[in-house]
């Protein structure tokens, strides 16, 4: 039983490590290519209520790259695990860093985050529960999936970046 435990602790551990490097080749891929892509979507997607304050940074600092290189690339992010309610109007002074940088992502570069809110009415919220410039999305992979029906290009934020 512990000889399976450990193949399988060893088989998630590979998993995350291949997570990790397809993030950072796709972004790489992305960064040497000589024409933008239509547009990239980050997707977060995790089941850790505070994962929030190490995603939207590191999310941050994609865009920043990616803007560097292609300025008027159109980005967008969509969170649709546990730590989208960290954006709930009620978390606005408890989550204060997280709230200012989610704003500046899309009033100053232009950046559009969803939330599902199919995983929101499953916990009883609505879309007043959030603040103006969270959109809440019928549905997160929906949401994912209507971008890249436009030709955008997914890349996956995990704690393993």
């Amino acid at each position: 039983m512990a000889r399976l435990l450990i193949a399988i602790l060893v088989l998630l551990f590979g998993l995350c490590q291949a997570i990790q490097a397809e993030t950072n080749s796709s972004l790489s891929r992305l960064l040497n290519q000589n024409e933008a892509p239509e547009g990239v979507v980050f997707e977060i997607v995790t089941g850790d209520q505070d994962a929030l304050d190490w995603a939207i940074p590191r999310t941050r600092h994609y865009i920043q790259q990616l803007r560097h290189r292609f300025p008027d690339l159109p980005i967008a992010v969509v969170t649709h695990g546990q730590e989208m309610f960290t954006l709930q109007k009620k978390n606005e002074h408890g989550s204060q860093a997280v709230h200012q940088q989610v704003k500046s992502l899309v009033e100053q570069q232009h950046v559009t985050l969803h939330v599902c809110g199919t995983y929101a009415g499953w916990k009883g919220l609505a879309e007043e529960d959030f603040p103006d410039y969270v959109d809440v999305a019928a549905a997160g992979p929906a949401q994912i999936n209507d971008y890249l029906a436009l030709g955008y290009i997914k890349i996956l934020i995990t704690a393993e970046d």
